[in-house]
């Protein structure tokens, strides 16, 4: 049984640095695939402030490239010129007017699987002849053996894109973020380096565990030293390929206490994403032992995702110690007020927006605080 607070655990606050979190639910950064020349859209006007009422304490805005060639898709959120960042002052600006909720963002870099269509238009890569361009990677090796292979980068490119990485965070420090998160999974650039299904260098950034953390730290360290000492910096990993040979939660161990030793605030547990060969044993929380692994011998806050969407299954991640923060992201979508649903069903309290309060059901009327936005 859970011991007896005055909240219920997942929804105690939470300190990371000078940032103080209302509790523990945080909205997964999820791709749109809806900016123009990565510049936000009334899209994400609606999608951002509909989640910033949902009731989590952080709201991560998705995987937003560094750079135009490290997008997903021709689609997809940037944060690389002047045209990017007020764009996306202006959807902050409505959602710091409305909600309480602290805003972190998620800077990545597509690599070897940039350049490709929108999930609903298959997801293939796009070739420079029909609107695309060439996708980098630490190794020419495609993802789809069917695809031509991504361009290698040479030693001497790599410190432009870590310089990519820290203009990006300066950027979202000018936007007022409270918080930034690295994407290092799901076969994106920073994972390729650390996959040995990816990474085949023969250099000082292949072949070794040290020697394949060594970019994604030099990432970090960049980041760090650009992002403001008051501000929390986390990292997501995918714990594991899912693939014998590949990256693993053994390794996601040492690369966690590497980023502990350097500043870093949590690890965002996933996984896969780097091979079509892997094979992922779906279920609900099926990442949450990843997360407890992490948390108990890197000695570092856990942010546990995935299947999660039942309310007491979060309060006992979170109780239980499994993790300090729980993420949902599909589980958001559909219920966009999930936060409001889990207060009730835990005994929680939320913030409820004023032209909001009319629709909180009678019986639950004491668990929405009745307050504007509030202080963080």
């Amino acid at each position: 049984m859970p011991p007896a607070l005055s909240q219920p655990a997942l929804f105690q606050r939470l300190r990371l640095r000078d940032l103080e979190l209302a509790n523990r639910i945080v909205v997964s950064p999820m791709c749109q695939y809806s900016a123009a020349d990565g510049s936000a859209t009334d899209w994400h006007f609606i999608h951002l402030n509909t989640l910033a009422l949902s009731g989590a304490g952080l709201v991560l805005v998705e995987a937003t490239a560094v750079d135009p060639a490290g997008r997903i898709t021709p689609p997809c959120l940037g944060l690389y010129s002047d045209q990017n960042e007020q764009a996306l002052a202006r959807v902050l600006g409505a959602v710091r007017r409305y909600s309480s909720a602290a805003l972190g963002i998620q800077l990545g870099h597509a690599g070897r699987k940039a350049s490709s269509r929108e999930p609903w238009n298959g997801g293939t890569l796009i070739l420079p002849q029909d609107g695309g361009w060439q996708p980098v990677a630490p190794s020419a090796i495609p993802e789809d053996p069917g695809e031509p292979p991504p361009r290698a980068l040479r030693k001497d490119e790599l410190p432009r894109v870590v310089e990519a990485f820290a203009g990006a965070a300066r950027r979202a420090d000018r936007l007022g973020f409270d918080a930034v998160e690295l994407h290092g999974a799901h076969g994106y650039l920073l994972h390729e380096f650390l996959s040995p299904i990816a990474n085949r260098r023969d250099d000082e950034y292949g072949g070794s565990l040290e020697n394949r953390m060594r970019f994604p730290l030099e990432v970090f360290d960049a980041v760090r030293a650009v992002w403001p000492p008051g501000k929390p910096l986390g990292v997501r990993l995918s714990c594991t390929d899912w693939v014998e040979g590949g990256w693993d939660i053994d390794q996601t161990v040492e690369l966690a206490r590497a980023l502990a030793a350097r500043g870093c605030d949590w690890i965002d547990c996933s996984s896969g994403g780097v091979s079509p060969r892997q094979k992922i044993p779906l279920a609900p929380g099926y990442q949450v032992p990843f997360a407890e692994r992490v948390r108990r011998e890197a000695g570092i806050p856990t942010i546990a995702i995935g299947l999660i969407t039942d309310p007491h299954q979060a309060e006992e991640i979170v109780w239980s110690g499994k993790a300090d923060l729980v993420a949902l992201a599909r589980g958001m979508l559909y219920d966009p007020r999930w936060g409001w649903h889990a207060a009730a069903a835990l005994g929680g309290t939320v913030v409820a927006p004023k032209q909001y309060w009319r629709g909180v059901p009678r019986e639950h009327a004491q668990t929405f605080a009745k307050a504007g936005a509030g202080k963080r």
